[in-house]
């Protein structure tokens, strides 16, 4: 039996890939009373599966029950993708948050299998022991990485 977690992520990326745009705009309220669970529950689907490391922006919308815009990120061009991955970066980045970065690269096939387990070697708190501030050292080393393989 599916976790209530998978069942709302499930749904909202059916949603998504139904649309042309896609973009979705869902009221939290209501998609709580369809999976008959606390409308926290959705809020943490949408804060831990639909992060902009994995691909997406959320929008939330003041008023009306608490409206939320969902959206996919999609790259028009290479340099525009290039310069949002880096962005989102940033100066330090988590094991954690690369692997999310570098699962959702593997998964829009912008960088290969072999790419994603060589980088993500590269990447591992066992690999960078010796050092420091390993997540500014991590955060280096991606940017430089992806810059090479999407340039």
């Amino acid at each position: 039996m599916a976790r209530i977690s998978d069942t709302i992520e499930n749904f909202i990326n059916d949603m998504l890939n139904e649309e042309k745009e896609r973009q979705v705009l869902i009221q939290r309220n209501e998609l709580a009373d369809k999976f008959s669970c606390a409308p926290s529950q959705i809020n943490y689907v949408l804060t831990t599966r639909f992060t902009y490391e994995k691909g997406y922006i959320i929008e939330s919308k003041r008023g009306g029950g608490g409206c939320i815009v969902i959206r996919k990120i999609t790259y028009d061009d290479k340099d525009e993708r290039l310069s949002l991955i880096l962005s989102s970066i940033g100066e330090s980045i988590t094991y954690g948050n690369a692997l999310s970065i570098l699962d959702h690269l593997k998964d829009t096939k912008t960088i290969t299998n072999s790419e994603y387990e060589i980088i993500k070697i590269t990447l591992n708190d066992r690999t960078l022991t010796s050092v420091e501030d390993k997540n500014k050292l991590r955060s280096d080393m991606l940017k430089g990485i992806l810059t090479v393989i999407l340039s």
